[in-house]
């Protein structure tokens, strides 16, 4: 665990430079807006170990894949999330010394997040070799308000420096991706353009043919008099320089205003146009206007986000970080896009959506939003359905069978790792469960005949032909999967993945009958555009009522897989220290043949199903898989802690919230250097919301029933749920609804009907 960073309610604070963790900050620093986004990297550079980052939704380039041990149905590519243009860089060259914090001496740094405004600065003294001392002072934004532009202005005061200062603005797409293959380049130029008031440069992504551009307009002033600059022209990058003598108190002041266009959105041939007038635009309104209305943006996200906690600052700064970085990467405006796993805080995993998606991030928008945000989620889903398909046909599957992929940008699988890409399937699941778990939400049963149900058909027919009939066991089996747990692979009936293909089968079964019963007309539809027959529901009864599900009677436990028991049962708590994070301690083969658990496997289950069993079945897994679990993957933490919330394990549940929340500010895992866990931040919002408040929709009413943590005096929040906006205030022993917008609503809290 790292702790440099101070605890604040609405700010990361790093007060000192840290260049040992200056990675590690970069993540954290990430700004964005939906669109597009970038790390915390320094604006005037830095020669010392960064990750340069500056990234655009849905841009991507599908890097080969094809290897030695390819198989029928592997990934062709391995979809890159790309860096893009640099479009914050300077250089400042301070008389023949260029600012680098690598270096140079560097007095008073502070580094500031402020989340509340959406806004990242910097401020710190050098001394230049010339005598006396600089002052500067960094600020930008990502606009919330506009999704195309962004600002930055930079300060600088002489206190006793009499000298030279040069400052270069530029835009530079000459850049590559840290895990490229010898210094390959993605990315082929376009045009540079470069006038007074304007310049831009665009360039466009070999294979896709996506194209980006980046259009700025530099103002500096000293001492309020402007500066006029000169412009150079390269390939692939432009650069406007002013230079000015200093002396004591003497004040630059830098304003960049940026406009960042792509194909996904504006074509190609337009760009130019397009970034001239919506630059102009931003000019003309100036850096205060922007900023102002960028904040205002930002208020109004925090005023149906926000969870305010009362006694704790920890748990308050995890949490609101979280919630920032999710609004930060994914607004919801556009149903191409999706929650990358790492948004626009670095390039690895590739892709823009996993599994993740659907398990943790839908219930967070449906609490924090409009529904129409996390239906756009669904749509996105079912527009890659007939990828899905062909996907599963490339393993072999027939007749309308889906297999969702892994990871993906466009429907197509895209990651490559065998293990991962052919055996974990249970993501199939997650795409019906999201269905099932938006509909009970939101009452928005009509989402069910405009493509839910289609997508149902299909994930169901691929669980009919994943199983095969066990004579041995006289029941239907599923081999060689890999669950959540990814800590073991090629395992026979892991529960979870049984449990899930068996439940959707019988969702499917159910929603078929009432399209059938209630809406002949849109069933007749569907049922011709998937070429359903009737069959087809006697099949997956005969299979989901004949499931096989791995047990241990003596324990009476589901066993994650079969032969789960055979393995030499260990607790965490003995493991050493320095053996931690095993990921990055032991072998893969050592990890595979351990108990050790990644995430919630069978618990994964049991919170998604959690009506299914009863508190004692839980609790009794839960003591029993827990203490196996090293929570090496970010998405455990926070269903151990809604479930350990239910139990009444308030001490296991708070620690787990804490990690949850603070993954990334603490670097629990060693990792945030190569960015931040974006999904799973979600799993922060449910921990309280699902855990702590103890929201549920049980027969479309919402249940409350709140538990509070050691140290918290109390907590509130507000949410959405079936076209109302409520506000929930839970303080000691007593809890609070109110009916903010819409009309009267029944809900249960402490089991106790009431009407808001």
């Amino acid at each position: 665990m790292k702790t440099y960073l101070q605890h604040h309610p609405w700010q990361i604070i790093e007060e000192g430079f840290h260049p040992e963790y200056q990675e590690v900050s970069e993540s954290i620093c990430s700004l964005g807006n939906g669109r597009f986004g970038l790390r915390g990297n320094f604006e005037e550079g830095y020669s010392g170990k960064t990750l340069q980052g500056s990234y655009f939704a849905g841009v991507y380039y599908p890097d080969k894949t094809r290897v030695g041990w390819w198989k029928n149905g592997y990934p062709e590519y391995f979809a890159k999330v790309l860096n893009g243009v640099n479009w914050i860089g300077m250089h400042i060259r301070i008389g023949d010394q260029l600012l680098d914090l690598a270096s140079m001496e560097v007095y008073n740094f502070r580094r500031v997040l402020n989340m509340k405004l959406g806004i990242l600065s910097r401020s710190f003294t050098v001394h230049p070799t010339e005598g006396g001392q600089l002052d500067f002072h960094f600020e930008r934004f990502c606009s919330m308000d506009n999704a195309d532009t962004a600002a930055i202005r930079v300060h600088i005061q002489s206190k006793g420096y009499h000298g030279m200062l040069r400052l270069e603005s530029f835009l530079d797409f000459d850049v590559h991706n840290k895990d490229s293959n010898y210094g390959e380049q993605f990315w082929e130029r376009k045009a540079e353009t470069l006038e007074e008031q304007f310049a831009m440069v665009a360039a466009t992504t070999k294979k896709t043919a996506f194209t980006v551009s980046s259009a700025m307009h530099t103002h500096v002033t000293r001492n309020g008099d402007d500066l006029t600059p000169d412009s150079v022209l390269a390939p692939m990058k432009v650069n406007q320089i002013f230079e000015t003598m200093m002396h004591e108190g003497d004040v630059i002041l830098l304003h960049k205003y940026v406009v960042n266009l792509s194909s996904l959105n504006i074509a190609s041939d337009q760009q130019e146009i397009s970034g001239r007038k919506k630059l102009a635009t931003a000019r003309h309104a100036g850096y205060e206007s922007l900023k102002e209305n960028h904040i205002a943006a930002w208020q109004r996200i925090w005023d149906s986000a926000d969870i305010e906690i009362d006694g704790n600052v920890m748990a308050q700064q995890g949490l609101r970080f979280n919630i920032f970085q999710l609004w930060q990467t994914y607004t919801g405006e556009d149903a191409r896009l999706n929650i990358g796993p790492k948004g626009f805080t670095g390039e690895k995993y590739g892709g823009s959506t996993y599994w993740d998606t659907e398990a943790y991030c839908i219930p967070f928008y449906l609490g924090t939003a409009d529904a129409r945000i996390a239906r756009n989620l669904l749509v996105y889903r079912y527009l890659h359905l007939p990828k899905a398909i062909e996907n599963a046909a490339k393993l072999g599957f027939t007749d309308g069978a889906a297999l969702y992929p892994m990871v993906t940008i466009n429907g197509e699988e895209c990651h490559n790792e065998w293990e991962i890409t052919f055996e974990e399937i249970h993501r199939n699941g997650a795409m019906v469960y999201a269905i099932y778990d938006y509909i009970r939400y939101t009452g928005d049963a009509a989402y069910m005949n405009e493509g839910g149900l289609e997508v149902l058909i299909a994930v169901a027919r691929f669980w009919a032909q994943r199983v095969n009939y066990s004579e041995p066991k006289q029941a239907w089996v599923m081999l060689g999967v890999t669950g959540p747990n990814e800590y073991e692979n090629n395992v026979n009936n892991n529960w979870y993945t049984n449990y899930i293909a068996r439940w959707c089968m019988e969702y499917a079964m159910e929603q078929i009958e009432i399209a059938r019963t209630q809406y002949p007309v849109d069933w007749e539809r569907i049922r011709e555009k998937t070429d359903f027959t009737a069959q087809e529901v006697d099949d997956w009864r005969l299979k989901s009522e004949g499931m096989y599900f791995p047990r241990d009677e003596t324990r009476q436990l589901f066993l994650q897989q079969d032969g789960f028991l055979d393995k030499e049962l260990m607790l965490v708590s003995d493991l050493a220290q320095e053996h931690r994070p095993i990921h990055q301690k032991w072998s893969w083969d050592r990890i595979l043949r351990s108990c050790f658990i990644k995430q919630a496997d069978v618990l994964q289950g049991m919170y998604f199903f959690e009506d299914h069993f009863e508190l004692d079945t839980i609790a009794r897994h839960f003591d029993f898989y827990e203490p196996m679990t090293v929570h090496e993957s970010s998405l455990s933490p926070c269903v151990h802690a809604i479930l350990a919330a239910r139990l009444g394990k308030i001490e296991k549940a708070d620690e787990m919230y804490l990690r949850t929340s603070r993954l990334d500010l603490d670097d629990y895992n060693n990792d945030t250097e190569d960015g931040l866990h974006i999904t799973s931040m979600a799993g922060t919002w449910m921990a309280v919301v699902r855990g702590f408040a103890g929201v549920r929709v049980k027969d479309g009413t919402l249940h409350i029933a709140p538990v509070l943590p050691a140290g918290w005096k109390g907590f509130r929040f507000k949410m959405h749920f079936r076209g109302r906006f409520l506000g929930i205030d839970i303080s000691g022993e007593h809890c609070t609804v109110r009916r903010l917008t819409g009309e009267t609503l029944d809900i249960v809290v402490n089991r106790e009907r009431m009407t808001v």
